[in-house]
């Protein structure tokens, strides 16, 4: 049963800027991908779509998306200052805007992000009151709220995986609230996305790394 949303949701969180859906949200999905990434990024590529591509500069999203990928936080005054502090920080980034994409939500953000040796590619829908939905993760589909503790996972597609990653997750008293399953093709490369609603011990994330059919394990906290 999917969770009912509560009048906080609708109003949005305590925010810097005009509007939840073109700030705080921005910020969110700005974060979730700082966490995929690992730290923040030395370059992004960002793509808005739709409304976002008509009003990125007038509603601030393109400073909050940088803000985010700062890992400044929906309340942080340094918001504003986040082009010019992105400069002197040596964040290189390039916007993109699209503005006819008619199978994307309306606030569509694309973010290509780079540190060091790794690249990622997410894409994150702003969805109101500051919530948002992490549609894809490297070309997988991921759809996860972000509000909860998450778990990314890349696996060989192994008969029993599933069952047997969610059975160690039970084993450290996480509960799941939700769980996907996407790949590229029978017996190929498969990506699992699971949301919980406490993180897992570091022993656990380490075991779960050390599985020989798993090649990668991600964990992205609750993002406030």
């Amino acid at each position: 049963m999917p969770e009912k949303s509560s009048v906080f949701d609708m109003i949005g969180p305590i925010m810097i800027g005009p509007s939840s859906s073109h700030t705080a949200g921005v910020v969110r999905i700005a974060r979730a991908a700082v966490a995929i990434l690992g730290g923040v990024p030395e370059e992004a590529e960002i793509t808005f779509y739709n409304s976002f591509a008509r009003t990125y500069e007038g509603h601030g999203s393109d400073r909050a998306i940088i803000a985010g990928l700062m890992d400044f936080h929906t309340d942080d005054k340094r918001i504003k200052e986040a082009l010019a502090l992105a400069k002197k920080a040596g964040l290189k980034h390039h916007f993109k805007s699209i503005g006819n994409a008619s199978t994307f939500h309306p606030n569509t953000i694309r973010l290509k992000l780079k540190k060091g040796e790794k690249n990622i590619e997410i894409l994150g829908e702003s969805r109101g009151g500051g919530l948002v939905n992490i549609a894809e993760v490297n070309g997988f589909k991921a759809d996860f709220t972000a509000s909860n503790h998450t778990l990314i996972i890349y696996a060989d597609d192994v008969k029993g995986s599933v069952a047997f990653i969610a059975s160690v997750i039970a084993n450290d008293q996480c509960n799941i609230a939700t769980m996907s399953v996407s790949r590229k093709g029978k017996h190929d490369l498969a990506c699992l996305v699971i949301e919980m609603d406490s993180g897992i011990k570091d022993v656990t994330f380490t075991y779960l790394n050390s599985l020989s059919w798993v090649k990668e394990v991600i964990y992205v906290p609750e993002i406030a």
